[in-house]
């Protein structure tokens, strides 16, 4: 079906904006011009993608399918186009994305070797669990990210490298909890306020399962996004931290509570596209992380 490409591009704005004016801005164009290419687009493919009314706009489940197969093709253009048209005396752009956690920890050495190196490269870096970064690598909004395994979001169309192995751990303050003096069941500490990652993090996933393959079930006392609030608060006694050993750099009155039940180690992963060709510059940094 041979479609021009320029009412997908209006199709993309209209449907990231949920709004026919927004888009007209964005493109530069009318909004009857916007509204008219959406017709033709709905016409052609013989769908109708947005259910339009008086206050708002919004997609429908055939629009949501089509949104997710032209939002990675839009940002891959959008690239090309910035990579040809880039001065070559500000540099080209590097995209990564990681968790903070992940960036705060483990990144930044390797970023500030990087910048040092090649300093009119430009890098953009992007934050959210993750899960979330492996999506908006799916959707080449980035062109690396790093991040924990094992990630549900990874797929086979991404090349995985591992580059790092930790540990997670238990911590609390020692003259809080009685539980230093020798090793823990899941289910002792079961009976104490946990501190754990939100929900959506796959840190917080894997200690769900965790407890669930020793048929237990784990309620947290606080969920939150950061890690370093959840150390933070085991600093005070609010209750037993669960965290990645590497953001764990003093102790200070916090000990590691020793676990009866072994947990496995995970990894640190960067990944990347196979279906898009990697820029020089993303290969020099992904080697760095690799050869650390």
């Amino acid at each position: 079906m041979d479609i021009n490409y320029e009412l997908y591009k209006v199709f993309y704005n209209v449907a990231k904006s949920l709004s026919f004016s927004d888009a007209a801005e964005a493109l530069f164009i009318s909004q009857s011009a916007v509204s008219q290419s959406i017709k033709s687009l709905e016409k052609r493919l013989n769908q109708q993608l947005f259910i339009r009314s008086t206050k708002k706009v919004s997609l429908t489940k055939e629009g949501e399918l089509l949104l997710k197969h032209v939002e990675p093709a839009i940002n891959l253009i959008t690239r090309g186009e910035n990579q040809l048209c880039a001065d070559p005396e500000s540099g080209i752009q590097l995209r990564i994305a990681a968790s903070d956690t992940i960036c705060r920890y483990y990144l930044v050495p390797y970023l500030n070797n990087f910048h040092l190196q090649h300093p009119n490269i430009h890098i953009k870096v992007s934050n959210g669990t993750s899960i979330q970064c492996a999506k908006m690598l799916e959707r080449n909004e980035v062109d690396v990210i790093v991040t924990n395994s094992p990630n549900s979001s990874l797929n086979d169309l991404m090349d995985i490298i591992p580059v790092k192995e930790f540990h997670d751990v238990f911590i609390g303050k020692e003259d809080t909890f009685p539980l230093f003096d020798h090793t823990v069941t899941l289910k002792e500490l079961q009976q104490y306020p946990i501190l754990m990652l939100e929900k959506r993090a796959t840190t917080s996933m894997y200690l769900h399962n965790l407890f669930l393959e020793n048929s237990l079930d784990l309620v947290p006392a606080i969920e939150l996004a950061s890690n370093d609030l959840l150390i933070d608060l085991a600093r005070i006694g609010l209750g037993i931290a669960f965290v990645p050993d590497f953001c764990i750099k003093e102790l200070g009155e916090l000990a590691i509570i020793k676990t009866e039940q072994k947990i496995p180690p995970r990894k640190l992963v960067v990944a990347y596209n196979l279906d898009i060709p990697l820029s020089d510059v993303s290969k020099y940094f992904i080697d760095s992380l690799i050869d650390s």
